[in-house]
């Protein structure tokens, strides 16, 4: 039950996030009431504000720290010496292992269905007309290897490669970037986000494309089709001991076959709202290991 916690222990946490948020975050006040509800004294910290971090190190959990994609490296030091000073969910390791977005071709190289990829690096001589003449794509997804939401991510047709190529050679002066298919399944079965708490797959959702500068538009929950389901735990079976959440956003190729879209380990949206039972699975999961955490000599 999420809803008990052994009265003899008074717990903290502490929830990273940043300020200003650059979108508003639903799950926040749902999570912050439920884990009260709980017992858990929960407060909100953005992680670059360094002393409270370590003037009063306490357990803490990563959500809405979206901005770090500005300041990476920062970011990453931040996390490293968090989870060295308290514990930290998800943890370091995972995190290092998920910030670039690079884990796409090593999922493929595992054997993973995932979205055709190409990595351009950084000051590379990327060429957008020749990756997808070479690939065949008539239409292409150009976005930075390391992002949040959809910023910098657009799309660009068959007569937009002037512009794309533009685009391309932007962030190429500032990161690497990948380039994709635009999948027609997309404007069709859509994208589906498979949301995975504390040992399980909860629910999905349906969201609809999203690039930089627009909204975002999301389904009530949906069931997860049998075969997103067998991708979505393949995927994640290999470090499912290591994760207290994740989400896997997946579509399907133009056989019908899912494809892992993206792999979000960091601090996605958990579309809380749409399945109550799900925030009642990850406040659990959260005490669980904040009785255990306290329980340590």
């Amino acid at each position: 039950d999420a809803t008990v916690l052994l009265p003899s222990l008074a717990v903290e946490l502490r929830i990273a996030t940043c300020r200003p948020l650059p979108e508003p975050d639903p799950d926040e006040v749902l999570l912050l009431e439920a884990l009260a509800r709980a017992g858990v004294s929960a407060r909100m910290a953005p992680w670059h504000d360094d002393g409270k971090w370590w003037d009063e190190p306490i357990p803490t959990l990563i959500r809405s720290t979206w901005d770090y994609i500005h300041d990476v490296d920062g970011f990453l030091a931040w996390a490293d010496r968090a989870a060295g000073a308290a514990p930290f969910w998800n943890g370091f390791d995972v995190i290092a292992g998920n910030i670039h977005k690079r884990y796409l071709l090593d999922l493929a190289a595992a054997g993973i269905p995932v979205v055709s990829t190409v990595l351009v690096e950084r000051h590379a001589p990327g060429d957008l007309g020749a990756i997808s003449a070479a690939q065949g794509w008539e239409d292409v997804v150009v976005k930075p290897a390391v992002g949040a939401s959809s910023f910098a991510t657009h799309r660009y047709g068959r007569d937009q490669l002037v512009d794309g190529q533009a685009h391309l050679e932007w962030l190429l002066e500032r990161t690497d970037v990948l380039v994709q298919p635009y999948l027609r399944s997309v404007d069709g079965s859509g994208e589906r986000a498979l949301i995975w708490i504390d040992g399980e797959f909860t629910h999905a959702v349906r969201k609809t494309p999203r690039f930089s500068g627009g909204d975002e538009h999301v389904s009530e929950a949906i069931a997860i089709a049998p075969d997103e389901l067998a991708l979505g735990e393949h995927v994640l079976a290999p470090i499912a001991a290591d994760l207290l959440y994740a989400r896997v956003d997946v579509t399907r190729d133009d056989a019908g076959a899912p494809l892992v879209m993206e792999l979000e380990l960091i601090e996605p949206s958990l579309y809380l709202l749409q399945h109550p039972p799900a925030l009642d699975r990850l406040v659990g999961g959260i005490v669980r290991r904040l009785e255990t955490s306290v329980a340590r000599p």
